[in-house]
């Protein structure tokens, strides 16, 4: 996880920040949503409430903003006990259940709880996000509307070399700024020549239409192919508690890729708001615990029992022997 993880300003700053890098007509809608108001019998929680339709920027022109969502902790619990109704049970018994439910990995009643979020993000990000096949997408199409010139830039701090040590990722070292710099342009450059040329194909720009003034230009799902990947695509994704922590918990890892991990982290305090009970075991068994395999416990129970233990007495292969020692902080 990163050093966010449990930093209560995130949305504040995401908030902020979305002030400055979205467009008017983004926060113009958000706040015409936010103004609207309906009664309803069905349980809400009071944390997401105060977070609906609000953009949280992410990157330098995405953002997540929460549609919809059905449950609350509570869901969790009343799932769980098929009861009807919350009764007189203290919070701590309901956390005593979650924490059971979440350590002996149940899945069905945190898939009582729903979300549904509309999603800015750069069309490399969507990429990686859609592995993830346990939600429902609906993705802005190319082929109907022209996406906007909009492109992702990484700032200076977030470039760096391949990484040595793992075929994906990169070096924890940064590049110079001189490099970095360097690499900005080139990423800017391309970006704009490739959407200059993308107007051209829609006959949208003011000077070299390759068709007559007449015609709409090339087909839309044409012109798109010439568009990079960390152009901006859109989508509404609506996923479940149970998968949503599944998303979670490889995402928010340090190894994740740092633009997907960027949203994850949002993501992240999302939840913390939407179901407290649910994100305290979550980061008690999820994120501060650890797995172990078959000749991990044996090392340890061996290691308890004053051995020395090697990588061949438990059959662990090298890579798994050195998350192992890591994991435990064994020298």
């Amino acid at each position: 996880m990163t050093s966010d993880k449990n930093d209560p300003k995130l949305i504040e700053e995401a908030l902020k920040k979305a002030q400055t890098n979205l467009s008017p007509q983004i926060l113009s809608d958000a706040s015409e949503l936010r103004n609207q108001s309906e009664p309803t019998l069905r349980p809400v929680s009071t944390g997401i409430e105060s977070l609906l339709h609000t953009p949280f920027a992410v990157l330098d022109h995405g953002f997540i903003r929460i549609v919809d969502y059905m449950g609350d902790d509570g869901a969790v619990v009343q799932a769980a006990r098929v009861s009807t109704g919350k009764g007189t049970r203290a919070v701590n018994t309901d956390q005593g259940l979650i924490n059971y439910l979440l350590r002996n990995r149940h899945s069905t009643p945190f898939e009582m709880c729903e979300i549904k979020m509309h999603v800015k993000l750069p069309i490399f990000v969507a990429r990686q996000w859609i592995r993830h096949r346990t939600a429902n997408v609906n993705e802005i199409s190319a082929r109907y509307s022209i996406l906007d010139r909009e492109f992702y830039i990484p700032e200076q701090d977030h470039l760096a070399a391949q990484s040595t040590d793992l075929k994906q990722g990169r070096a924890d070292q940064p590049l110079s700024e001189e490099q970095a710099t360097r690499v900005q342009n080139l990423l800017r450059e391309d970006a704009l020549h490739v959407y200059n040329n993308y107007e051209v194909l829609l006959n949208n720009d003011a000077e070299g239409n390759i068709l007559d003034e007449n015609k709409d230009g090339i087909a839309r799902e044409l012109a798109r192919m010439n568009l990079s990947l960390n152009f901006y695509t859109q989508w509404y994704w609506k996923i479940d508690l149970h998968n949503l922590l599944g998303f979670l918990a490889l995402r928010t890892d340090s190894h994740a890729q740092y633009e997907i991990r960027a949203y994850a982290d949002v993501l992240l305090e999302i939840v913390r708001q939407w179901v407290p009970l649910v994100y305290n075991s979550f980061e008690k068994y999820r994120v501060g615990g650890a797995a172990l395999s078959a000749g991990g416990k044996e090392a340890i129970t061996r290691m308890l029992k004053g051995e020395q233990v090697q990588r061949e007495d438990v059959g662990m292969s090298a890579g798994e022997w050195r998350e192992f020692k890591a994991t435990f902080e064994i020298e």
